[in-house]
């Protein structure tokens, strides 16, 4: 097989690594951003279930408010920790894709140069056996001092 064969494949490999290394970007981006919004909620639940000021008069119904605001937030964040691990797995999903798509590129470069590396024997093969040729007619020819 000749190496240059291989190169359309290799650079159609190229190009998908390259497109799964922006995807992977992207899911990265975005798990990033997951993690910050759990943060933020977890943080936002931190601050507004702290006790209010000192002398600050609270009725039933803003209690009962509050208790009703802080489960939402607790739906909140646990809603953001199920999208965040969703975001693990895509993750890891992308991470093994670029991985595969990698070695797929570099079975083809290694293919390739030993088929380059095979080419380049055969033809030094060649150029000796044609070097021996030359050298065995020089030898065989008669030389004008054996003709005296």
């Amino acid at each position: 097989m000749n190496s240059k064969r291989l190169d359309p494949l290799i650079r159609r490999a190229e190009k998908r690594e390259d497109t799964l290394a922006k995807e992977l970007a992207k899911k990265v981006q975005a798990h990033e951003q997951q993690a910050r919004r759990l943060e933020d909620l977890a943080r936002f639940r931190t601050e507004y279930e702290a006790p209010p000021a000192p002398g600050t008069a609270l009725s039933s119904s803003l209690l009962k408010n509050r208790a009703a605001f802080l489960a939402r937030i607790d739906d909140a964040v646990a809603l953001q920790a199920k999208q965040l691990a969703s975001s693990e797995e895509a993750l890891a999903i992308e991470r093994t894709r670029l991985l595969l798509a990698s070695r797929d590129k570099l079975v083809l470069e290694k293919l390739a140069a030993s088929y380059r590396l095979a080419e380049r024997k055969l033809e030094e093969r060649r150029e000796q056996s044609v070097l021996d040729e030359l050298a065995a007619r020089q030898h065989r020819r008669p030389s004008p001092e054996d003709g005296r």
